[in-house]
C-alpha cells in the first residue's frame, strides 16, 4: 500500500506566506525549487545528551516510530526527558549544529493529484514520513505521488553537519504536478482519520449504573489491518477501575445481583468480582459456545453450536436451499451451566437449531425460535415460537410464522418484531393491491400463550429492529426513521411510542440498566460529527456526554458543509435527500456531482463515516447528492411496499428526477460532470441507470446484480431477498420482471463509462454478477472496467483494501468528472496490472 491513501481535504486556510509551485514559478525544465524556510517548523535539538543517535543502533526504526507521534501532533510545544521543546520555523534555527535528533514538519496541499521528487540537502541522516507512513529514499530523494488534499511531511534527521546548508527541495513531475507548503495544521477531512480514529466496538451498563465497560479500537500504521482494542471497566464517575489490554473480553455480562462480571476471554468463561476485581474461571473448553445470560444468581443460559465433522469425500449433496451456506449443518442448542461447579446441562434438543430469544427464571421458561425443519425450501423460511418449561421439559407452540425477527417477555405477554405480514397480515397498512415489504419491521404483543396477537406499531412509519425490555415492561427500541436511527421508549401501559433525546442522527448501540430509574447508555454520531458515547436518563429524557472523538481524532479538521434537500416527484411523494458540500464551496465555480442511493432497502442513514465517506468526497471536491428513493425503509409501509416486485421501476426514477431537481436548486453543480454509484442492490441501481440515462457522466457499480435471475439462484440470500423484492414471482411465472429488469439484457443501451468492483470472495452477491456486465460490455466495446478485490466478501473491510477501494473509486471519477485521469493512471498504470492486495 501506498501513501496516496492517506490525507485528504481542501487547502488550508492561510494567513502567511507560502511556496506555491505552479505553472507560473517553473520553467520549462521543471528544476526543483526550495521550500520557503519559514514554512517549515522546526523542533530540536531533542535529547541532545544521546549519546548513539539512533541509526547507530539495532533499534533505529523502533525509536523513530516511538517518537513519530508526539511529532505529529498540531501542538507547539513537547517535553522530552523533563526538557520542554518548542517548536519554531525553519528560518529561525541559527545553530550551525545541533545534538540528539531534530525534526521538521510541514503541509504539502495537492490540487490535484500531484507527483514530483523531494530532495532533503545537509542532511545525512534522516528519516521521512507521508501522512505516518516511512518512505523509501534513494540518494536523499523521496518520489511523492500526492492525491488531492493536505499532507502531511515529517522529517525526523538523526545527522546534519550544518543547519545553514539544510533546504527541502521540490521537482514536479509535470507542469500539472503543484503542491502549496506550509506550516498550518489545520487540514480536510482524510481517509485515514475516518479508519483510523478511536471508536466504540461494545459497551455494557451495569444493572445498577454504577459501572459500565466500554471497548474501543482504533488503527494505526504499526499494526496494519489489526484493530487496536482497549476494554476499560468504569464507575459512574467515569474513572477507569480495571482495563483488559493483553486480550479482549466478549459476552459480557452483569450478574443480577450486581455483584459480578463475567465474560469470554481466551477460550474461558471468567468471572470478575466488581468490589475486589479478584478473578474466578467457571468454565473451559467452550467452543461454539455464546450468548451467555444470567439465568439466575447461579446459573447461565447460553446457546452451545456443533459443527459436523469435517467432510473429506469427493462430493457433496445438498439436502436443501440453504445447503449453499457454509454453515447451513452446524446445530445450536441451549444450555444451562452451574456458576459452582461450571457442570452445562442442555435444555433443548434434536435435529432443529434453538435459538434463545428470552427466558423467564421466576416462572421456569424460555422463549425459544427454531425453523420447522432442517432444510426449509422456502423463500420465506417458517419460524416456530415455543415455550419451555425448564423443571419438566416440556414444549408448548406459541405459533409458526413466515416472518419473524425477535422475540422477548414482558410480564406475561410476549413482545414480538417482524414485518407487517405477520399472523396473516395482522400489521399491514396499505390498500389491498399491495404487497408488504417484510423488511420492514413492526411491533406486536402476543398474549394468553400467543393466543391473541395485537399490532402496536401499524400506524408508526419508522420501521422497528432491536427490541429490549425495561424491568417495568416498557421496552426500548432502535428504530430507522427516515434516513436516521433513533431510539424510542414504547410505554406498554399507555400504547405509546416516544422518541429519546439522543442528539443522534445514528444511534449505533445501546445498554440499559434496571433500577427504578433506567439509564441508558448510547453511542452514535450525526452526519456532520463523529462518534460520542453519552448517558441517557428515560425519566428526564435528558443526555450527558461522557466520550468524544473530534477533539482527539478531528482536532483542526474542516468537515464538509451539509444541506437538507428534498423534493415531489411525479407521483407526488415528496423523496428526501440530503447534499453535502465541499467546506471551501466556492458558488461562483462549478463543481462535478456524486449521486449515491440505498442498497437493499434501507436508507442511507446519517452516520458520519461509513463505507461510503460522503463527508471525504466532499473534501475531494464534489458536491455529494444522497438521495433516498421510494422503496427503503423508515418511511412509512406504502413507501417501502413499492420496493416489491419493482427491481428499479420507482427507485431509477426517483434518481433520475432527484438529479434534475439538485441541480436546479444549486446552479454551481456541473450538469456535465455527474457521477453515480451504489453497491449490492445500490451496484444493480447503477448498472440499470446506465441502461435508461446518460445523464450521468461516469458510473460505479461495487456488488452490483446484473442478471436477477443469476443473483436469485446463486446467491447465498438471493431467494431470501427475493422473497420479498419479487414476492411471489419467479423466473417461471413472472419471466419478464427477471429478464426486462436486468441490466445485462439491455447492455446495449449504455453509454457511460461504468467500473465494477467487486469482492472476489462475494457470498451475497457472487462476482459473477459482474463478470456477466463486464463481457457484455466488452463485447459490446463499451467503456467499462471490472476491479476485483481478492479475498473480499460483499463488502470491503480489511485496512489496506479499504483505503485502496477508496482511492479507486475517487481515481475513476477524477478521471471522468475532472479530466485528471493521472491518479487512475497511477493506480492501474496498464490493462494487464494487478495489485497484490
Amino acid at each position: 500500500m501506498n501513501f496516496s491513501s492517506l490525507w485528504r481535504g481542501k487547502a488550508p486556510r492561510l494567513t502567511t506566506t507560502f511556496a506555491v509551485l505552479t505553472l507560473s514559478t517553473l520553467s520549462s525544465a521543471l528544476v526543483a525549487a526550495p521550500l520557503d524556510k519559514a514554512d517549515i517548523k522546526f523542533i530540536g535539538p531533542i535529547a541532545a545528551d544521546m549519546q548513539l543517535k539512533p541509526y547507530q543502533t539495532e533499534h533505529q526504526d523502533a525509536i523513530i516510530n516511538a517518537l513519530l507521534p508526539s511529532i505529529q501532533q498540531p501542538t507547539t510545544s513537547i517535553t522530552v526527558f523533563g526538557e520542554k521543546l518548542k517548536w519554531q520555523t525553519l528560518d529561525k534555527v541559527n545553530a550551525l549544529t545541533l545534538g540528539g535528533l531534530q525534526a521538521l514538519k510541514f503541509t504539502a496541499h495537492a490540487e490535484r493529484f500531484s507527483q514530483g521528487t523531494l530532495t532533503l540537502k545537509g542532511i545525512e541522516k534522516a528519516q521521512l514520513f507521508i501522512d505516518g507512513e516511512k518512505q523509501s529514499v534513494t540518494k536523499e530523494s523521496y518520489e511523492l505521488a500526492l492525491p488531492q488534499g493536505d499532507h502531511q511531511i515529517v522529517i525526523i534527521a538523526e545527522q546534519v553537519a550544518n543547519w545553514h546548508d539544510v533546504d527541502v527541495d521540490f521537482n514536479p513531475k509535470a507542469a500539472i504536478d503543484r503542491l502549496t507548503f506550509s506550516n498550518k495544521e489545520q487540514h480536510g477531512l482524510s481517509a485515514k482519520q475516518l479508519f483510523d480514529a478511536t471508536t466504540v466496538s461494545s459497551l455494557s451498563l451495569a444493572p445498577d449504573a454504577k459501572h459500565y465497560l466500554v471497548a474501543k479500537r482504533h488503527y494505526q500504521d504499526s499494526t496494519g489491518n489489526q484493530a487496536n482494542v482497549i476494554t476499560e471497566l468504569k464507575n459512574d464517575d467515569n474513572q477507569t477501575v480495571y482495563r483488559f489490554e493483553s486480550g479482549q473480553p466478549s459476552n459480557i455480562i452483569w450478574s443480577p445481583d450486581n455483584n459480578y462480571l463475567v465474560y469470554l476471554l481466551d477460550g474461558k468463561l471468567k468471572q470478575l468480582n466488581r468490589k475486589t476485581l479478584n478473578l474466578k474461571v467457571i468454565a473451559s473448553n467452550l467452543e461454539g459456545a455464546g450468548d451467555f445470560a444470567y439465568y439466575d444468581n447461579n446459573s447461565l443460559i447460553f446457546s452451545w453450536s456443533k459443527s459436523p465433522a469435517a467432510d473429506n469425500s469427493l462430493t457433496k449433496h445438498y439436502q436443501g436451499l440453504q445447503d449453499r451456506w457454509s454453515y447451513a449443518r452446524t446445530t445450536s442448542q441451549a444450555y444451562l451451566l452451574d456458576i459452582s461447579t461450571g457442570l452445562s446441562k442442555t435444555i433443548s434438543q434434536g435435529p432443529l437449531s434453538h435459538s434463545i430469544e428470552d427466558f423467564n427464571s421466576k416462572r421456569g421458561t424460555v422463549l425459544l425460535s427454531r425453523g420447522v425443519q432442517v432444510m426449509q425450501a422456502s423463500t420465506h423460511p417458517t419460524t416456530e415460537l415455543v415455550e419451555l418449561n425448564i423443571a419438566n421439559a416440556s414444549n408448548t407452540v406459541i405459533g409458526q410464522f413466515a416472518t419473524f425477527n425477535q422475540a422477548k417477555y414482558t410480564g406475561d405477554d410476549i413482545y414480538v418484531t417482524a414485518g407487517p405480514d405477520f399472523k396473516d397480515g395482522l400489521g399491514r397498512n396499505l390498500p389491498e393491491n399491495m404487497l408488504a415489504n417484510n423488511y420492514d419491521g413492526q411491533l406486536y404483543l402476543l398474549t394468553d400463550h400467543g393466543k391473541n396477537a395485537a399490532p402496536l406499531s401499524r400506524e408508526f412509519d419508522p420501521a422497528i429492529g432491536q427490541l429490549e425490555v425495561l424491568a417495568n415492561g416498557d421496552a426500548l427500541i432502535k428504530v430507522t426513521e427516515q434516513d436516521t436511527i433513533a431510539l424510542y421508549l414504547y410505554d406498554k401501559s399507555k400504547q405509546r411510542f416516544s422518541k429519546l433525546k439522543t442528539g443522534f442522527d445514528v444511534v449505533e448501540q445501546f445498554s440499559f440498566s434496571n433500577n427504578r430509574s433506567p439509564a441508558i447508555l448510547v453511542s452514535g454520531s450525526n452526519a456532520s460529527s463523529p462518534q460520542q458515547l453519552k448517558q441517557l436518563s428515560i425519566n428526564k429524557n435528558t443526555a450527558t456526554t461522557l466520550w468524544d472523538s473530534k477533539p482527539q481524532a478531528y482536532a483542526n479538521t474542516d468537515i464538509a458543509s451539509l444541506d437538507e434537500f428534498n423534493f415531489i416527484n411525479t407521483a407526488g411523494v415528496e423523496i428526501k435527500g440530503r447534499v453535502y458540500f465541499p467546506s471551501n464551496l466556492d458558488k461562483n465555480k462549478h463543481y462535478p456531482a456524486l449521486v449515491y442511493y440505498y442498497g437493499g432497502t434501507s436508507p442511507v442513514t446519517r452516520g458520519f463515516t461509513g463505507r461510503y465517506p460522503f463527508n471525504l468526497w466532499a473534501e475531494h471536491g464534489y458536491v455529494v447528492y444522497v438521495v433516498q428513493p421510494t422503496g427503503a425503509t423508515g418511511f412509512g409501509q406504502q413507501f417501502s411496499a413499492k420496493h416489491v416486485n419493482a427491481w428499479g421501476q420507482y427507485t431509477a426514477d426517483d434518481i433520475m428526477q432527484g438529479t434534475q431537481a439538485l441541480l436546479k436548486q444549486y446552479p454551481f453543480i456541473d450538469k456535465n460532470r455527474l457521477g453515480n454509484l451504489g453497491a449490492s442492490y445500490g451496484g444493480f441501481m447503477t448498472m440499470l441507470l446506465t441502461t435508461k440515462t446518460d445523464m450521468f457522466s461516469a458510473s460505479i457499480a461495487h456488488a452490483g446484480i446484473s442478471n436477477i435471475t443469476s443473483y436469485w439462484g446463486h446467491g447465498w440470500w438471493g431467494y431470501l431477498y427475493s422473497g420479498e423484492a419479487s414476492k411471489n414471482s419467479y423466473p417461471w411465472n413472472n419471466s419478464e420482471l427477471y429478464s426486462q429488469h436486468s441490466p445485462v439484457f439491455h447492455a446495449d443501451k449504455v453509454t457511460t463509462p461504468l467500473l465494477l468492483l467487486h469482492g472476489d470472495a462475494d457470498t451475497n452477491v457472487p462476482v459473477g454478477e459482474s463478470h456477466t456486465m463486464y463481457t457484455a460490455l466488452k463485447l459490446l466495446g463499451k467503456d467499462v472496467d471490472l476491479i476485483e478485490y481478492k479475498g473480499a466478501d460483499h463488502q470491503i473491510f480489511a485496512r489496506d483494501q479499504r483505503f485502496d477501494w477508496w482511492d479507486t473509486m475517487l481515481a475513476y471519477f477524477d478521471k471522468h468528472l475532472k479530466e485528471q485521469p493521472q491518479w487512475w493512471q497511477y493506480l492501474y498504470p496498464g490493462q494487464e496490472h494487478e495489485k497484490s492486495l
